[in-house]
C-alpha cells in the first residue's frame, strides 16, 4: 500500500465520516488502507507514507504509542514523532511562547491542584494526557473532594488520573462556544463551531455538544500564526494542524493545538476530505 492511515481497534474503518475521504482517495487512484497502529502484522516500512488519524486509544497507552511512532521512518510519517512527543501532554499549553492562549497552570498532586484553584477561582481541571473531555471537572473550592482523584466522566471512558492542567473557566464557552480551525498542507481549510451540551462546558458530542461547519472568518489569521509558530519550533512546517480557540477578554486565544490525530469532522462536513487528500498527494511526491 502507498498510504497507511493509522487508526485504533475501536475504529477499524477509520474516523467518523471516513467514507468521504475514502471516496476522494479512490477517485484519485491513491492506494491506501486503514490499519491499526498497534497491529504487529502491518508492514510499516513498506508504506510510502503513514498518516496518524483516529488512534484515539493512545491516551491510555501513550508510552507504547510514542515508541511505535518513533520506530517509523520519520521522513514518511506526517508531522513526526517529535511533534507527537511534545503535543500528547497538555503541559505544552504552558509553553506556547507568543501565541495568545488560555492561562494554564500545571499540577502534579493534590496540594498543587488546590493552590491552582485558589489562585484562579472557578477553574477547569483536566488530565494532562487525555482527549474527548474525559476527566474534565469544573471546580470552585480548593477543598473539593474530587481534586487529585481519578475521574470517570463517561461510561465508555476509563478512569482518568493526573497529572493535570488547571485553567480559569472561560465563560464565553457557554455563549460563543469553541472554534476549531484546520490548516492542511499549509492551507487554511475548514472551521467548525462547537457548542457545549446543556449544563456542561464540554463541546464533545459524547457530552451533548453540537458541531457545525461555518466560514473561516476572523480566526484564520490566528490559526496561521499557530501554524507558523509550530514551524519555527520544530524547524519544518506541520503537515496538518487543528487550532482550537476560545474568546478570552474579548479576544480569540488558543485553547488547544491538535498535532497528532485531530478528527476532521468528516461526519459533519466532507469539506476537509479534498484538502487532506491534497496533502497526501503532495507528501507522496516528496518521498518518491
Amino acid at each position: 500500500m502507498t498510504v497507511l492511515l493509522a487508526t485504533s481497534g475501536d475504529l477499524p474503518q477509520g474516523e467518523p465520516g471516513a467514507a468521504a475521504l475514502d471516496s476522494v482517495l479512490h477517485e484519485r487512484g491513491t492506494d491506501f488502507a486503514w490499519v491499526r497502529w498497534d497491529d504487529p502484522a502491518v508492514d510499516w516500512a513498506g508504506a510510502d507514507l503513514v498518516a496518524v488519524r483516529s488512534t484515539w486509544d493512545y491516551v491510555t497507552r501513550h508510552t507504547e504509542f510514542l515508541e511505535w511512532a518513533g520506530s517509523l521512518d520519520q521522513a514518511r510519517l506526517l508531522n513526526g514523532a517529535d511533534v507527537f512527543a511534545w503535543n500528547y501532554d497538555k503541559r505544552y499549553l504552558a509553553d506556547l511562547g507568543d501565541l495568545p492562549a488560555v492561562p494554564t497552570l500545571l499540577a502534579d498532586d493534590r496540594a498543587s491542584l488546590a493552590a491552582a484553584v485558589a489562585e484562579l477561582g472557578t477553574a477547569v481541571v483536566k488530565p494532562r494526557v487525555g482527549a474527548g473531555g474525559a476527566g474534565l471537572i469544573v471546580v470552585t473550592d480548593p477543598d473539593d473532594p474530587r481534586l487529585g482523584r481519578p475521574v470517570r466522566s463517561h461510561p465508555d471512558y476509563p478512569e482518568v488520573d493526573g497529572p493535570w492542567v488547571v485553567q480559569p473557566l472561560v465563560e464565553s464557552i457557554r455563549t460563543s462556544g469553541e472554534v476549531s480551525v484546520y490548516v492542511l498542507g499549509g492551507r487554511l481549510t475548514q472551521r467548525f463551531d462547537k457548542q457545549p451540551g446543556p449544563g456542561d462546558v464540554r463541546v464533545n458530542e459524547e457530552f451533548g455538544g453540537r458541531v457545525r461547519a461555518v466560514d473561516t472568518g476572523e480566526v484564520g489569521d490566528l490559526a496561521m500564526r499557530a501554524y507558523d509558530a509550530m514551524a519555527e519550533r520544530f524547524g519544518r512546517p506541520m503537515d496538518y494542524l487543528r487550532v482550537d480557540l476560545l474568546q478570552w477578554d474579548g479576544d480569540w486565544v488558543v485553547s488547544e493545538l491538535e498535532l497528532i490525530e485531530p478528527g476532521l469532522y468528516l461526519d459533519v462536513s466532507p469539506a476537509n476530505a479534498g484538502p487532506f487528500a491534497d496533502l497526501l498527494e503532495a507528501r507522496l511526491r516528496d518521498v518518491r
